[in-house]
């Protein structure tokens, strides 16, 4: 039990005095990257999945026909 005890002591010390936390600025900007990079991701996965519906039905499947 002792050593559970010192895990949680030496856990929450180490929170609260080792960890360097973000400022409030540097959250707003790491936010906004990450949205960012979403929105582009999303449109490059768009884009594919438009391109290969375009593909397959347009030119594959009249082929079969």
């Amino acid at each position: 039990m002792n050593s559970l005890v010192a895990y949680f002591r030496e856990s929450y010390e180490e929170l609260v005095q080792r960890v360097t936390w973000p400022t409030f600025k540097e959250l707003q900007k790491s936010a906004i990257i990450v949205a960012i990079a979403s929105l582009v991701i999303a449109l490059v996965i768009g884009l594919m999945d438009m391109s290969s519906n375009i593909l397959f039905n347009d030119f594959l499947y009249k082929l079969a026909n």
